[in-house]
């Protein structure tokens, strides 16, 4: 199994920049696209736990629009062959100073493209403010 193949890397990489654009702009036809539409699609949230497509869209739905902005830092993407990808990123909002986030995905090729099947968010007092 090749690991990082420049190919396909490079469409996980526009999978998750494209996510990335629809989070930050409350594109939630978009969010829910790149979800896997699954029972098994699983969210782990800020405060959630989502289990399936229904409740994961459903949570987008009644998300609040305001203070999306965030800045990315250290992504990381991993291919595993030709179909199986994880994402893992760290993120800070003007909104939650003293704090960052910490997003990890896992992603899978399926015929209609690449798709969210877990995903997990958390956040944590930032270690490099002030301490």
């Amino acid at each position: 199994m090749k690991i990082n193949d420049p190919v396909v890397r490079a469409e996980v990489e526009r999978a998750f920049a494209r996510y990335e654009k629809a989070l930050v702009g409350n594109d939630v036809a978009v969010l829910d696209e790149l979800f896997h539409v699954s029972p098994t699609t699983i969210r782990y949230g800020l405060a959630e736990n989502l289990y399936g497509y229904d409740e994961i869209a459903a949570f987008r739905a009644a998300r609040p629009s305001k203070g999306l902005e965030r800045s990315l830092e250290q992504t990381v993407i991993t291919t595993f062959g030709t179909d199986f990808a994880t994402a893992s990123t760290l993120y800070r909002r003007p909104s939650a100073p003293g704090r960052i986030g910490r997003q990890m995905q896992t992603w899978v090729r399926m015929p209609d493209g690449w798709r969210i099947v877990a995903a997990h968010v958390s956040a944590i007092d930032d270690p490099e403010d002030g301490a």
